[in-house]
């Protein structure tokens, strides 16, 4: 049986921002976990320095998380829920319609990614998420498959319905690649860069173009 994974780590790209001081307690902690998880490492970042960065004590880790493991999960709900929220509604608006293109879904794949991939302190989660499937640790990754799984399984359907030429083989090969591409797009590490006299907008909206038409017909291809 084929067994593949669909999401793949976006690399580090520029520098890690400062750890916000402001907010909530919970809010801290969190944006602290964030930097520190990208910079040191699940394993390598530990509470002690994470208490200090946030500026709160242990207690207070442990009022609103419980545990570090639980508060590694919560890094990953703080992006990935709402990120999969928008990806599912974008394709509930076409999925199994009569007149659906390969780029309708495509679009619903990769907009909300780069959209994440452009918030702030987004680009510092994607180092989070390289993190996790960098270091093998086999409860993370399979807390983020057993909750986030099903969008890739959703969105895989809907490929293979608009693709029926494709073996399951051939067609998770081609997912696999499209993902590569995506999260390449998302560290914003390549040769294309933002022009001075383009906005973040329009800049993101050029990437979606490019990238949906490039996986098009990556998906496509005879």
């Amino acid at each position: 049986m084929l067994k593949r994974s669909f999401e793949h780590p976006p690399w580090p790209c520029g520098k890690t921002r400062p750890v916000n001081r402001t907010g909530s307690t919970k809010e801290r902690i969190l944006g602290a976990a964030e930097t520190l998880f990208a910079q040191r490492g699940f394993d390598g970042a530990s509470l002690r320095q994470l208490t200090s960065a946030a500026g709160v004590n242990l207690a207070a880790v442990n009022y609103h998380f419980g545990s570090k493991e639980k508060l590694v999960e919560q890094v990953f709900r703080r992006r990935l829920d709402a990120l999969n929220a928008q990806r599912l509604a974008a394709l509930a608006k076409v999925a199994n319609q009569p007149d659906t293109q390969l780029e309708d879904v495509l679009d619903a794949f990769i907009r909300p990614a780069l959209e994440l991939s452009h918030e702030d302190g987004g680009s510092l989660f994607m180092r989070v998420l390289a993190r996790a499937f960098a270091e093998h640790d086999d409860g993370l990754r399979k807390f983020l498959s057993e909750n986030y799984g099903h969008v890739m399984r959703q969105f895989t359907a809907e490929f293979a319905r608009l693709l029926p030429r494709l073996s399951k083989e051939e067609l998770y090969w081609r997912i696999d690649l499209v993902t590569g591409a995506l999260t390449h797009a998302m560290s914003g590490f390549g040769m294309i860069q933002r022009k001075s006299d383009v906005s973040e907008r329009a800049h993101r909206e050029q990437t979606v173009q490019h990238l949906v038409r490039f996986a098009a017909a990556g998906l496509n291809a005879s």
